[in-house]
C-alpha cells in the first residue's frame, strides 16, 4: 500500500505561487472582458446618435427640400407680376429720360443729378458728383438709395464703381480717399442692414454674371490688402465685409480672414452686425471672448447684443471689467510717466476716453436702469473742465503780452477811464522812480485830490496812448511821435495802487515789459496838456 507524499514546506509554496499565477490570469480575463464590453457599448450609442442625427439630417432636409419647392412655385408664379412691375419700371425710367434729353440743363438740385447720374449707368460721374458733395453727406446718404431705384441695374452701377477703384487703387492714383469715401456710401445705399436679415432664405437679387463679375473685383481687392495689411484702414476693411455679405461671397473666402478683419477692426459700429451676418452666429461666443482677453469690452457689449448672447455676455458686467481696467491703464500710465506733466494728461485723456465710450454703450443698448452713468458724466465734465483751462492757459501763456495793461481806474465797461500818466524819456537807469518825475504831494492833500487833475511830466508827449479813451474825454484823437525814444522796460507790482488806480509809488501795475514801438510812423501829438503841472 503505497503512501502519500509528505507535505512539505516546498510544495505548499509551490501550491500558493500557482494559485497566485491563476488569479492574475483570472483578473486579467475580467479586465479584458470589461473593456470589450464598454468598447462595444460605445460602439452601440455612438451607431444610435449617428443614426438619430441622420434621421434629423434627412427630415431637415426634406423640410428645406419643401419650402425650396414652395418658393419656386411661388417665384414661378409671381413671375407675371414682376415682369409687369419691371416693364412699368422701365417705361418709367424711359419717359424720365426722354424728358431729361429733353431739357438737357436740367435741375442743379442733389436729388434730380443723383438721379440722373443713374439712369444714365454713369458710375464714373457719379463718384465724381458724391466726393463733390461730400460736405452735405447727411442728405446725400439718404438721396443716394432714392437714386440707385432709379438704374436699370443698380448692383452693376455700384460693381462698376468699385471696379474702378480697385484698378486705381492697384495704381496708386491721387485721391483714393475720397474714392473709396464714395464707394463705402454706394455700397451702404445698395445694401442696407435691414437687407442683411431679408437675405436669408431668398435668392440673389442680382444676375449669375453680376455675382461673377463681383467675385473676380474682391478677390483682386483681396490680393492688395494681403499686400498692404499695415496701411489698411477700418473704413476699407468694412467696405470689403460689406460687399462679401452684399454680393454672397463668403464661400469664396477663408473663414479665418475674415475673422481675422472681424477682430481687428472690431471697434466699427457695423462690426457686429457684419459678424452676425457673414454666418459667424455659432462661433460668436469665441470672438466675444477673444475680444475680452485682449480688453475690448465694450465691443464685447455690442457683439453681444447682435448676436444674441447677452444672457452668457451679461452687459453691465462687462462695463464694469472696462472701467476697473481704464483705471488701472490711467495709473499705469501715471507711474511709468514718473507723475509728469504730460504722463498726467496722457492718463487724464485716458480716464475721459474711457468714459465717454461707457456713456455712448450704455445709450446705444438701453441699459441706464442696471448702469447708472450719472457718476460717470460728473467725472467727464470735471475732466473737460479741467482740459479746457488748461488749453486756455496754454494758448494765453503763448500769446505776446499787450503794450500797456488796464488800470484798475481804466476798466473796459466802466466809463471814460481816468488819465493816464505819460511815461518820462530814457534816462540812464530803465525807468525813474514815481516821485522823481513827479514832487510828492503836500500830506494834506487827499489821495483823491492829487490825482483829480491832469497831469504833465517830462517828455509827457512820448507816450503811445490808445485813441479811443482820449478821443472819449477831450473829443480829439490822440498820437505821438518822439523820435529819439526807442524801447523802454518797466517794472509793476500790482499791490501799490492808489483810489483812482494809478501807483502810489514805483511804477506801473501789469506787464513786465514793453514792445517796441515804431515812432518813426506815428503822427504829431496834437494834444496840448495842462501847464499847471508843468
Amino acid at each position: 500500500m503505497s503512501t502519500a507524499p509528505p507535505i512539505t514546506a516546498d510544495r505548499v509554496q509551490k501550491f500558493i505561487e500557482d494559485l497566485e499565477a491563476q488569479k492574475k490570469i483570472v483578473s486579467k480575463c475580467t479586465e479584458l472582458f470589461t473593456t470589450l464590453t464598454n468598447h462595444f457599448t460605445s460602439l452601440q450609442n455612438s451607431l444610435s446618435q449617428k443614426s438619430q442625427s441622420l434621421d434629423a439630417k434627412f427630415l431637415s432636409l426634406s423640410s428645406k427640400f419643401s419650402q425650396t419647392l414652395e418658393s419656386l412655385s411661388q417665384r414661378e408664379s409671381s413671375l407675371p407680376d414682376r415682369e409687369s412691375a419691371a416693364a412699368a419700371h422701365i417705361e418709367t425710367l424711359k419717359e424720365a429720360a426722354f424728358a431729361e434729353f429733353k431739357d438737357p440743363k436740367g435741375s442743379a438740385q442733389l436729388s434730380d443729378m443723383l438721379k440722373s447720374l443713374a439712369r444714365r449707368m454713369d458710375s464714373a460721374g457719379l463718384v465724381k458728383f458724391i466726393v463733390s458733395k461730400r460736405k452735405e453727406s447727411v442728405p446725400l446718404r439718404a438721396e443716394i438709395s432714392v437714386a440707385l431705384s432709379e438704374a436699370v441695374d443698380p448692383h452693376r452701377l455700384v460693381l462698376e464703381a468699385f471696379e474702378d477703384f480697385v484698378s486705381q487703387k492697384s495704381g496708386k492714383t491721387l485721391g483714393l480717399t475720397d474714392k473709396r469715401w464714395a464707394c463705402g456710401m454706394l455700397v451702404h445705399a445698395l445694401f442696407p442692414e435691414s437687407s442683411w436679415k431679408e437675405k436669408k432664405g431668398k435668392g440673389p437679387e442680382f444676375s449669375r454674371n453680376i455675382g461673377e463679375r463681383a467675385a473676380e473685383v474682391v478677390d483682386r481687392w483681396k490680393g492688395q490688402l494681403d499686400g498692404e495689411k499695415e496701411g489698411l484702414t477700418p473704413g476699407e476693411a468694412v467696405m470689403f465685409l460689406h460687399m462679401v455679405v452684399g454680393f454672397e461671397l463668403k464661400e469664396r473666402f477663408d473663414e479665418g480672414f475674415l475673422r481675422k478683419l472681424v477682430l481687428d477692426f472690431s471697434s466699427r459700429r457695423d462690426m457686429a452686425k457684419l459678424a452676425a451676418a457673414l454666418g459667424f452666429d455659432d462661433k460668436m461666443g469665441d470672438i466675444i471672448d477673444e475680444l475680452v482677453k485682449n480688453g475690448k469690452e465694450i465691443e464685447a457689449v455690442y457683439f453681444a447684443r447682435a448676436a444674441g448672447l447677452t444672457e452668457r455676455f451679461p452687459p453691465v458686467s462687462l462695463l464694469k471689467s472696462y472701467q476697473q481696467n481704464s483705471k488701472k491703464n490711467a495709473t499705469t500710465i501715471l507711474k511709468n510717466g514718473n507723475f509728469s506733466a504730460a504722463a498726467t494728461e496722457e492718463s487724464k485723456n485716458v480716464d475721459l476716453n474711457s468714459i465717454k465710450a461707457i456713456i455712448k454703450c450704455v445709450e446705444d443698448h438701453k441699459l441706464e436702469s442696471e448702469f447708472s452713468t450719472d457718476l460717470l458724466r460728473k467725472r467727464a465734465t470735471q475732466l473737460e473742465k479741467v482740459k479746457s483751462d488748461r488749453k486756455k492757459s496754454s494758448a494765453a501763456a503763448g500769446k505776446p503780452q499787450n503794450k500797456r495793461s488796464h488800470s484798475a481806474g481804466s476798466a473796459r465797461g466802466s466809463g471814460p477811464p481816468a488819465f493816464r500818466p505819460a511815461k518820462a524819456a530814457k534816462f540812464s537807469n530803465a525807468y525813474p522812480p514815481f516821485n522823481r518825475r513827479n514832487p510828492a504831494p503836500s500830506a494834506k492833500q487827499s489821495p483823491a485830490a492829487r490825482f483829480s487833475t491832469q497831469y504833465n511830466y517830462v517828455g509827457q508827449n512820448v507816450f503811445e496812448a490808445p485813441t479811443v479813451p482820449y478821443a472819449s474825454a477831450y473829443g480829439v484823437t490822440h498820437s505821438q511821435s518822439p523820435a529819439a525814444v526807442t524801447q523802454q522796460h518797466y517794472v509793476h507790482p500790482v499791490e501799490n495802487l492808489g483810489v483812482s488806480g494809478f501807483p502810489t509809488s514805483g511804477a506801473y501795475g501789469g506787464q513786465t515789459s514793453y514792445v517796441a514801438y515804431d515812432y518813426g510812423s506815428a503822427a504829431p501829438s496834437v494834444f496840448q496838456p495842462s501847464s499847471s503841472t508843468q
